[in-house]
C-alpha cells in the first residue's frame, strides 16, 4: 500500500459516535462539561474508533530511536552514545519510560528506526533506514527515497498494532539532537525563525543556545524545505524518528486508533501529517505543554489541547504516559454508573 492509498482512505472522525459519547457524558450526575478537556478526549476517541463504548484496554508506547548528523555541530550536552543506552534501556525496561509505563498499564516499544551502529539490543525492534542522519547545516537529513520508507515504516508500525487489538497508541521517542530538528521542522511549518523557538533541550548551557541557534539558521538557508510540502521539510531538516512518528499518525488515522502525542518532537512530526492530511488531526489526542518554546505554537497549529502544562520535557512517550492516567480517570467516569437517574436528581441542561 502506498503513501497516497493511506492519505486518501483516512476517513473523517465518526459524528454519530462523538454525539453518542456527548450524550453518555450529560447523562452523568455532574455539571455539563465539568470534566473539560478529559472528556473531550474521551469523546475523541469515540470518534476515531467509531465506537462510543470507550475501553482502553491494551495500549501500546511505540519510541522511535534514531541518531542526527547535526549532532556533530555541538547543539546538545550529550553524545550520541546517549541514543543507544537510553534503548537499550527502553529494550530491557528500566528506563524512565519503562517505570511510567509499569504504573500505566502500557507495553512499550522500542523501535531502532536508525541509530548509528551498535550492539544489538534485546526487546528493540529493527526497523532502521539508515545509521543516523546527514547533518542538516551541511545539507539535506536524508534522501527522497530514505524519507519514504522512514514515513512508511511508522505506518507498518501501526498495521501491526492494529492486527494485535491494541485500543490506543501512545508516541514518543529518543534521539540526542532532535530538539535540534524538531525546532528546524517547526520553524519551516510555522514561519519562525530559530530564535523564537529554538529552546535548551537536554539542557545547553546559554552559549549552546546560542550555537544551536546559529545551526539552525544555517540549515534552514542552506536546505530552503518548502513549508507547503511536509515531506520536503521532514527530509530536509527532519530526521529518522520525525519521518516514522508522522507516519504513526498518518497510519492511526487510517486504521481508527487513537495516537497519544508526548511533547515538542512528537507534535512537530504530528503537524506533517496533518498538512499532508488534514483530516488526520481527528485521530490525535495531545498530552502536555512542553517546556520547550515550539511546543505551544505546534499544539495551536495542530488545533489541540494539552491536558497538563507540568514543565516537562524529558521524550521517550513520558508525557503521554502521564495524560494515559488522567484518560484513564475520565474513563473511570465515564463508564460507571454515575447518571443522574441513578442519583434520584434533575439533570443539567443547557443554558
Amino acid at each position: 500500500m502506498t503513501l497516497q492509498d493511506i492519505l486518501e482512505g483516512i476517513r473523517p472522525a465518526d459524528k454519530k459516535a462523538e454525539e453518542l459519547a456527548r450524550t453518555r457524558w450529560n447523562s452523568l450526575a455532574m455539571p455539563l462539561g465539568s470534566l473539560g478537556q478529559l472528556a473531550e478526549a474521551v469523546v475523541r476517541v469515540a470518534g476515531v474508533t467509531g465506537e462510543p463504548s470507550v475501553r482502553l484496554e491494551r495500549r501500546s508506547l511505540l519510541v522511535l530511536c534514531a541518531d542526527n548528523g547535526v549532532v556533530a555541530r555541538g547543539v546538545s550536552q550529550s553524545d550520541a552514545s546517549v541514543t543507544a543506552a537510553v534503548a537499550k534501556a527502553l529494550g530491557a525496561g528500566f528506563s524512565t519510560a519503562s517505570y511510567l509505563a509499569r504504573d500505566a498499564r502500557c507495553a512499550v516499544r522500542p523501535v531502532d528506526i536508525g541509530m548509528r551502529p551498535h550492539e544489538t539490543f534485546s526487546g528493540v525492534e529493527d526497523f532502521s533506514i539508515g545509521p543516523g542522519t546527514a547533518d542538516i547545516a551541511a545539507g539535506p537529513a536524508m534522501t527522497e527515497e530514505e524519507c519514504a520508507r522512514a514515513i512508511e515504516a511508522g505506518i507498518e508500525l501501526v498495521r501491526r498494532e492494529k492486527e494485535a487489538g491494541t485500543d490506543i497508541l501512545l508516541v514518543g521517542e529518543m534521539g540526542i539532537g532532535n530538539t535540534t530538528t524538531s525546532c528546524a521542522v517547526a520553524c519551516a511549518l510555522l514561519g519562525r525563525e530559530p530564535v523564537e523557538l529554538a529552546g535548551r533541550g537536554a539542557g545547553l548551557s546559554a552559549e549552546g543556545l546560542e550555537r544551536k541557534i546559529a545551526v539552525l539558521e544555517t540549515a534552514l538557508a542552506v536546505n530552503r524545505p518548502d513549508p507547503k510540502d511536509p515531506v520536503d521539510v521532514l527530509r530536509k531538516v527532519g530526521g529518522f524518528d520525525l519521518a516514522g512518528l508522522c507516519g504513526i499518525c498518518l497510519g492511526g488515522a487510517y486504521y481508527r486508533i487513537p495516537v497519544l502525542l508526548d511533547g515538542l518532537i512528537t507534535c512537530a512530526a504530528a503537524l506533517c501529517a496533518v498538512r499532508l492530511c488534514p483530516e488526520a488531526q481527528n485521530a490525535l489526542l495531545a498530552s502536555h505543554v512542553s517546556a520547550e518554546p515550539a511546543a505551544r505554537l505546534l499544539l495551536e497549529a495542530l488545533g489541540l489541547e494539552a491536558p497538563m502544562a507540568a514543565g516537562l520535557r524529558l521524550g521517550e512517550g513520558s508525557g503521554a504516559l502521564a495524560a494515559l492516567k488522567l484518560l484513564d480517570a475520565a474513563l473511570s467516569v465515564y463508564n460507571s454508573g454515575h447518571t443522574f437517574g441513578h442519583l434520584g436528581i434533575e439533570a443539567y441542561v443547557e443554558l
